[in-house]
């Protein structure tokens, strides 16, 4: 597989329902994804999950953020060509006006220790799923 590296100065932003459903992406997620936002609207964020990022990842992320609080943390992300990027996340929960929720996720370059390290980490909680 293919990895895509950002650059310094990409900035990753996509916003979902309380549900996990795509209603925002901005043009660095969709350029890096390889997608065009017309086929990310509607999708689940799911569509871009790497399958090397192990479950409990992403339960603490659902949990953090379904709890008002916000969440950070290393991801591996797939692309649409069957490639893969790494980003830091922040998914920060919000409320509108109408009392509807959803969560805001923004995403830069990780260092290339941290993607080694995290690398390591979570294929060593794969192999405990």
């Amino acid at each position: 597989m293919n990895e895509t590296v950002l650059d310094e100065y990409a900035f990753l932003v996509s916003e979902t329902d309380a549900k996990g459903i795509i209603s925002f992406a901005n043009d660095d997620f969709c350029k890096l994804a390889g997608y065009n936002l017309s086929e990310l609207i509607g999708q689940p964020h799911s569509c871009v999950r790497h399958a090397d990022m192990p479950k409990i990842a992403f339960k603490s992320l659902w949990d953090t953020v379904q709890a008002g609080n916000i969440w950070t943390g290393f991801v591996k992300n797939a692309t649409k060509s069957g490639g893969y990027y790494w980003v830091y996340a922040t998914v920060y929960p919000f409320e509108t006006c109408d009392g509807s929720k959803g969560y805001l996720s923004c995403r830069r370059k990780p260092s290339k220790k941290e993607i080694e390290t995290h690398d390591a980490l979570y294929k060593e909680w794969k192999k405990s799923e």
